[in-house]
């Protein structure tokens, strides 16, 4: 299904509302392509946020200050993050704020995926359930005849000050066919003030240079992977290294603890700006720790 016919869709059921929230996926894509595309980066309409609790406590205030119904999107790896405000603040014995949870489907059953996703994936659907928020998958077979049904059961769960999702399956997003992305190009993020910087492959080569026999925590994503594959050009071992693949912003964390049962090496910490961002309370856990045996490298692309 096409992604600006999929939001047209649940448009009819927002009151209105025109807000979007989230954290990107990449199973969500064209999803995130297209609110770029159409709002750039905006408070009043689309927001990047910090981990997808924060943008739970953003989705709650549009709906306190407008009385529209907003909508999250995620990775389901990111439902860990958002159990808190979705218990506590959203749900209806509390202060009953609607609100819709777009969420990819990482870890989906019977699809293969990366280690960190297995569980997850198997956990999905029954988190929300035990949340309470009712949901649909949504594939490539869905019909706009059996979205219309699911929207029109969805509508009064929202208007009861319930929440509900839509769980994406691989696939089941496509590109918006009424938005040419090349003349709504100025109204993208921009990654950089149009400054030169060294890609994160050469970052991560130099540290591994520098750190001889030290050891290395990685961050989440392409640095691990990418840390991986140099251990492995080299012929060097991975033994000095932990890849955090999963627990996005955690990785500064454990290289603190590392570094703190281990004073007699020095241990880096190769995090990234998004990463870093998502749990960004971590920083003064280690200024008040102090761990002089830890160096702490940011790669910030200028994404976020």
């Amino acid at each position: 299904m096409q992604v600006d016919l999929f939001l047209k869709m649940i448009g009819t059921i927002t009151g209105g509302g025109d807000y979007y929230t989230g954290v990107p996926d990449s199973l969500l894509k064209p999803l995130c392509d297209y609110l770029l595309a159409v709002y750039g980066i905006d408070s009043r309409h689309h927001l990047i946020a910090a981990n997808e609790g924060n943008a739970v406590g953003l989705a709650a205030g549009y709906y306190l200050a407008t009385g529209r119904v907003p909508v999250v999107y995620m990775q389901n790896s990111g439902e860990g993050n958002i159990i808190n405000p979705l218990a506590s603040l959203l749900n209806d014995r509390v202060y009953a704020i609607p609100c819709i949870f777009i969420i990819g489907w990482r870890g989906e059953p019977g699809v293969h995926d990366e280690p960190q996703h297995i569980f997850q994936g198997e956990v999905t659907d029954s988190l929300l359930s035990t949340m309470g928020v009712e949901y649909c998958v949504i594939s490539k077979e869905t019909s706009e005849e059996e979205l219309k049904s699911t929207l029109e059961r969805f509508d009064q769960l929202l208007q009861d000050g319930k929440q509900v999702a839509f769980i994406i399956r691989k696939g089941a997003l496509t590109a918006a066919g009424s938005i040419d992305f090349e003349t709504m190009s100025d109204k993208k993020i921009e990654n950089s003030k149009g400054e030169s910087y060294p890609k994160r492959e050469a970052i991560i080569e130099k540290i591994v240079e520098a750190s001889e026999n030290d050891l290395i925590v990685s961050t989440t994503g392409k640095a691990s992977r990418e840390l991986f594959e140099l251990r492995e050009a080299n012929g060097s071992g991975h033994e000095k290294d932990f890849l955090t693949v999963g627990s996005m912003g955690h990785c500064s964390s454990i290289a603190l603890s590392v570094a703190a049962f281990h004073p007699e090496r020095r241990v880096w910490c190769v995090d990234g700006d998004g990463a870093m961002l998502m749990h960004m309370g971590s920083l003064p856990v280690i200024a008040q720790s102090h761990p002089k045996n830890m160096i702490h490298v940011v790669i910030n692309n200028g994404a976020h």
